[in-house]
């Protein structure tokens, strides 16, 4: 299943940084812009995935 977020990128110094103001524990960061929204999309993933663990565990009890 795929889904579509935005995704804010910004320049700070030698870094790009990207944040999505959907799921704001998300963040990400590369030296392109590329990289950073590889990166962000890693942390989307990895912070839903949380979400979901964290529901069926609410679920079981």
């Amino acid at each position: 299943m795929k889904n579509k977020f935005r995704a804010i990128i910004e320049r700070d110094e030698n870094l790009f940084i990207a944040f999505c103001p959907d799921i704001p524990e998300a963040n990400g960061q590369g030296t392109t812009k590329d990289e950073a929204r590889e990166s962000l999309s890693e942390a989307i993933t990895l912070v839903l995935e949380d979400r979901r663990e964290e529901g069926l565990r609410g679920a079981t009890l």
